[in-house]
């Protein structure tokens, strides 16, 4: 039986379950691993922020996801000493699902409890609007390039996003300037 689609979990609604180890069993690993890539040790002037437009639950595999594929375009076109990543909110909600039949005829044969507890099956992060999810740190000269992979990373979450720049204003302003004489 495959996953239920991202939209029975996008909403928030009621608290968050995050009891791991003390009252919730056999909860599925994350399988988010690394949250800093590229050169961890350098020092970048410009940091460009992704952020969420709406409050919503990101699941774990999207968060992979967007990992895979910023990291992978900016690997591509920048090199790995030319930027840091960080994936900045972590999958500490679980998500549980009331697992009913699923055959022919299963609709005849049970009717569900409504609201019931049901079992651990994934992780998700909940997100509030304006929170900053994913920052690239990089030179001026690779705004654009950032800029992209930050784009490919939006594509993979819930909900529309908006891109911040929180440090090095001034530098992309000067090189914006030098690049259109």
């Amino acid at each position: 039986m495959g996953k239920r689609p991202a939209r029975c979990y996008t909403k928030v609604s009621g608290p968050a379950n995050t009891r791991v180890g003390k009252y919730v069993r056999g909860v599925p690993d994350s399988r988010i691993r690394a949250y800093d890539t590229g050169n961890r040790k350098g020092i970048f002037p410009v940091h460009i922020h992704l952020v969420s437009k709406e409050k919503c639950q990101i699941r774990h595999t999207a968060l992979e996801a967007a990992r895979v594929a910023t990291n992978r375009h900016l690997q591509k076109n920048l090199g790995i000493d030319n930027y840091q990543m960080t994936i900045r909110i972590h999958p500490h909600h679980i998500l549980r699902e009331n697992k009913m039949m699923a055959v022919a005829g299963a609709d005849r044969i049970q009717d569900g409890m409504r609201k019931s507890f049901g079992k651990p099956t994934d992780r998700a992060a909940r997100v509030k609007e304006g929170q900053e999810l994913v920052t690239v740190r990089t030179f001026a000269d690779n705004y654009f390039v950032a800029l992209d992979a930050l784009k490919r990373s939006a594509d993979r979450f819930p909900t529309p996003c908006s891109y911040k720049i929180g440090q090095g204003q001034e530098l992309v302003d000067e090189f914006m300037k030098k690049t259109q004489k």
